[in-house]
């Protein structure tokens, strides 16, 4: 059955000129999505979901489906708020992008040009180079603490990933990240990090003011973005998170492990209303679905006004070869995302040059821009809405691609 708004879609699109190819592939395109979404709800492997899809400048899908509060029986809407956690990766990192682009940061600037204290060390005691590159293309050393045991070199020195409780400073933090030995030498290897959160310092410092400030005024600002940023805006339209569990989804508490990749991850959804939170560039804003359209599309485009087309065509390119094999094989990394090497080694629809991530609340996007396609899907469940079988249906679907 067709939601209301996306059949709304296909008649505005009807009633403007007689029945096109064009035509019939949105429509089935609306087709393949709302029963991918249904199936899922129905399912019970995710509560809720806003997935918005736009090809070529135009949204040709947007639905809102399933709850955002499923005990109070609140629906979805398609303004709906959600705390992005790894999604902030993109924004934050742009952010620095854009001040590469205005000549305030180079990729090349060491780290300690901006954070004199941050001096990890590796575990021979010597002192490399971490340098913004490193950082953006997470080839630090550094790690999350999730990747590791209950008793691993992060958790035993309190370093927070963003998505905790914690109530550490932002210095405080970066203190404690350094205090732990790089796992490799910077530039040897890829390993998914609390990079970003030194890159959020780091754009602070060189930004001249708080990361959120830097943020807003460098990126979501100039988009009208203005759902997005560090605080919640209407806590009335914040969705609740739930995690992942038989015989269905489990609503989170104030303090919730999720496993992955069998570790435990740690959430605290009252982070996202906690002032005293440290500003988390890897983990800590909160958005809409429309609002990362906004970003996302004006990635495809060009970059303007937020980065010159000459930064924008690197975000097709892996910075990070292949083998590091950052979603699975023919995947490599690049500055905002996974980058898709060789389509044929992850039998993806997508194009060469797609790239994509997700978050760890339940969300995923990607943009093709061979195809002219950007596509955002944000959950209320984590992981499945993340890494689930709900992401790849909906990638085939948007590709009308054979499950």
């Amino acid at each position: 059955m067709y939601s209301a708004i996306a059949t709304a879609l296909v008649a505005v699109s009807l009633a403007q000129s007689p029945a096109t190819p064009d035509v019939s592939e949105e429509r089935a395109l609306v087709a393949r999505l709302d029963g991918v979404i249904e199936k899922a709800i129905a399912q019970k492997r995710i509560v809720g979901t806003v997935v918005v899809v736009a090809k070529d400048g135009k949204v040709i899908y947007r639905r809102a489906a399933g709850f955002a509060d499923r005990e109070a029986g609140r629906p979805m809407r398609e303004n709906e708020l959600f705390r992005l956690a790894s999604m902030s990766k993109p924004l934050v990192s742009a952010a620095a992008l854009a001040l590469v682009d205005q000549h305030k940061l180079t990729l090349e600037d060491p780290v300690t040009k901006w954070i004199p204290t941050f001096r990890p060390k590796l575990a021979d005691g010597s002192e490399p180079v971490i340098t913004v590159r490193h950082l953006l293309t997470h080839t630090s050393g550094l790690t999350y603490g999730f990747m590791e045991s209950e008793q691993g070199p992060y958790h035993k020195a309190g370093v927070s990933d963003g998505l905790d409780a914690s109530e550490v400073s932002l210095d405080e933090n970066l203190r404690r990240i350094a205090s732990v030995p790089l796992s490799f030498e910077p530039g040897k290897r890829w390993n998914y990090s609390v990079a970003t959160d030194v890159l959020g310092a780091v754009v602070a410092r060189a930004g001249g003011a708080p990361l959120p400030r830097v943020v807003e005024r460098l990126v979501t600002r100039p988009l009208g973005m203005s759902d997005t940023g560090f605080s919640v805006k209407d806590v009335k339209r914040l969705a609740t998170p739930y995690a992942d569990g038989q015989p269905e989804p489990v609503r989170m508490g104030e303090a919730q492990v999720v496993v992955y990749n069998g570790a435990g991850v740690h959430f605290a959804p009252g982070r996202a209303l906690n002032p005293r939170a440290f500003p988390s560039g890897g983990a800590g804003m909160v958005g809409t679905a429309g609002d990362y359209v906004k970003f996302l599309e004006t990635l495809r485009k060009g970059g303007a006004p937020v980065l010159a087309e000459s930064t924008v065509r690197q975000l097709s390119t892996a910075q990070v070869g292949p083998e590091a094999e950052t979603q699975g094989p023919g995947w490599g990394f690049g500055f905002v995302g996974a980058v898709l090497v060789d389509p044929a080694k992850t039998r993806s629809p997508q194009s060469a040059g797609t790239y994509q991530w997700g978050g760890a609340y339940g969300h995923n996007w990607f943009v093709d821009p061979r195809r002219g396609l950007t596509v955002v899907a944000l959950t209320n469940t984590a992981f499945e809405g993340m890494s689930g079988a709900f992401t790849i249906a909906v990638r085939d679907a948007v590709y009308g691609a054979s499950n």
